[in-house]
């Protein structure tokens, strides 16, 4: 598939009437690129555990790996200690990522 920038570029060849509209696209197309790629260098790496907390955010629910793809919409990032400790106290493992597994804490 042709990226945007490659489609706008085609776009000023055939475009006749209003080449410089088509320039500032490409223009502001570039930009938007530049501003991707810092943006994507820019962003905090993904934390490695996830606590969940219910609704009130008084009690934690469940605790989960980084990658888990089902952590609810209240995790939050924790540090391995922090994972480890919610684990001991009886907050359960998050039965996809399996952290308990991962964290070497299985009973």
């Amino acid at each position: 598939m042709a990226s945007r920038l490659t489609l706008l570029r085609f776009v000023e060849r055939v475009q006749e009437r209003d080449p410089a509209c088509t320039r500032r696209w490409i223009a502001d197309e570039e930009r938007r690129e530049v501003e991707r790629r810092v943006g994507e260098e820019r962003r905090p790496p993904a934390p490695e555990w996830l606590i969940e907390r219910d609704l009130d955010c008084k009690n934690t629910v469940a605790v989960h790996t980084g990658e888990c793809w089902d952590p609810g919409k209240r995790a939050r990032p924790a540090t391995r200690a922090q994972a480890i400790e919610a684990l001991r106290h009886q907050v359960p493992a998050c039965t996809k990522c399996r952290p308990d597994t991962a964290l070497g804490i299985v009973d």
